[in-house]
């Protein structure tokens, strides 16, 4: 059995796991869903750590999911507490001493033209879990946004990177190759889209729970 440490991505709540929670679960693990305290102006990547290992307390056996802006805090929970396992979930992968807002043109990223943030955020997704999502957006006010990615280098753990084949926020091309930039990695794909949490739930608590060691 392990211990799934979610972390939702930017403006994102605990709700965009609320399909994947219970798949695990029902497979027999245990899971910590935090919210990083993204509302408050004085909180940075320092507080982001501290919500993630204070809501793990004592549990141990850890996987830690960064799912896309959970990808800057997730290693920094690994530097804390004993992880074994990282994944990396259709994600923005850092480097060090870089900020969140650095990353985009660092990476070169480039939005899809013609589309809204729905179809770019939610393809795939079932249309009454769209509708749904507005109620959970929460506002991304905190500090990190300027405040270089505070590791010297990337934590000696296992780190898979897991994209999304029908991604149109994070293309999957653009995702290998930021993925062999910075990690040398080479990433494992899953149907869906960007919320691939919450369009295929089933197919991702398969994936997730295969990478643990039989």
């Amino acid at each position: 059995m392990a211990t799934f440490v979610l972390i939702h991505g930017g403006g994102g709540s605990s709700w965009d796991w609320h399909l994947l929670a219970p798949e695990l679960a029902g497979r027999g693990h245990d899971v910590v869903v935090p919210e990083l305290p993204i509302e408050d102006r004085a909180a940075g990547f320092a507080e982001f750590c501290d919500t993630v290992v204070d809501a793990v307390g004592d549990d141990r056996n850890l996987v830690v999911v960064g799912h896309s802006y959970g990808a800057f805090t997730a290693p920094l929970v690994a530097d804390k507490l004993p992880v074994r396992l990282i994944v990396l979930l259709t994600p923005m992968i850092p480097k060090p001493g870089e900020s969140p807002g650095d990353w985009w043109g660092n990476t070169g990223h480039r939005s899809a033209e013609g589309l809204s943030e729905e179809e770019q955020f939610y393809n795939g997704v079932p249309a009454e879990i769209v509708a749904e999502a507005s109620a959970h957006d929460r506002d991304q006010v905190s500090a990190e946004w300027n405040e270089p990615w505070p590791l010297d280098a990337w934590p000696d753990v296992p780190t898979r990177v897991l994209i999304a084949r029908e991604d149109r926020f994070f293309p999957p091309d653009f995702q290998r190759r930021v993925a062999a930039d910075r990690l040398d990695a080479l990433p494992d794909e899953i149907d869906g889209g960007h919320a691939v949490a919450l369009s295929h739930p089933k197919q991702l608590a398969d994936q997730l729970t295969a990478y643990l060691p039989r």
